[in-house]
């Protein structure tokens, strides 16, 4: 015994003063070992919990029930709803092309709308093309002649590089029928149109 009355601390005990040979890890003190002891015990607690729950969400039915906080159960607006599903399924160039065509008159002008009208896109990443109709040959060199202004024009509202070409097609003509009347050597009424 010391001199105070504690006994003098010797060994490699938590209290000891001697420094750890640098060869074995140092054993973990009463601190730890009661830091380990609880995180494994919370981890156990947790897991019972866990089973627990997923033994009620199986009498209630699987979980069908939704919660207080907003999952990908809950109800959508209708917008947000079609904005998700064109995100998902990568329809954001079509459908914004769909909108073009909805929206011509405002984007070519309400003359040439009245005359040409935007048949179909293809979105091959090579093509991009538009195809319009026009009621008349005039109307299809006049739109021919704003093709480059209108593909700019398109692109700035719809992203660069998602129309490359306008393809112009004329008048189709009525249709043909072949009857008694017609001229021998004629192809039908499709002889007048270009």
């Amino acid at each position: 015994m010391s001199e105070n009355g504690i006994p003098p601390v010797s060994g490699t005990g938590p209290l000891s003063r001697t420094a750890p040979s640098p060869d074995k890890a140092p054993e973990p003190s009463g601190v730890d070992l009661a830091r380990v002891a609880l995180r494994a015990a919370k981890e156990q607690a947790r897991a019972r919990g866990a089973a627990a729950h997923e033994k009620r969400q199986a009498r209630r039915g699987g979980g069908l029930r939704s919660g207080a906080r907003a999952d990908g159960r809950d109800p959508l607006p209708l917008g947000a709803a079609i904005n998700r599903l064109i995100t998902e399924r990568g329809w954001e160039t079509p459908a914004a092309v769909g909108g073009v065509m909805g929206r011509w008159p405002q984007i070519v002008g309400e003359d040439l709308a009245k005359h040409c009208v935007p048949l179909r896109y293809d979105e091959d990443p090579d093509e991009r093309v538009l195809t319009v109709q026009c009621d008349s040959t005039a109307w299809a060199t006049q739109l021919r002649l704003l093709a480059p202004r209108l593909v700019a024009r398109l692109n700035e509202d719809l992203g660069q590089g998602t129309v490359r070409l306008i393809k112009v097609l004329g008048p189709g003509g009525p249709a043909r029928r072949f009857g008694p009347l017609r001229a021998p050597g004629s192809t039908g009424p499709g002889d007048t149109y270009g």
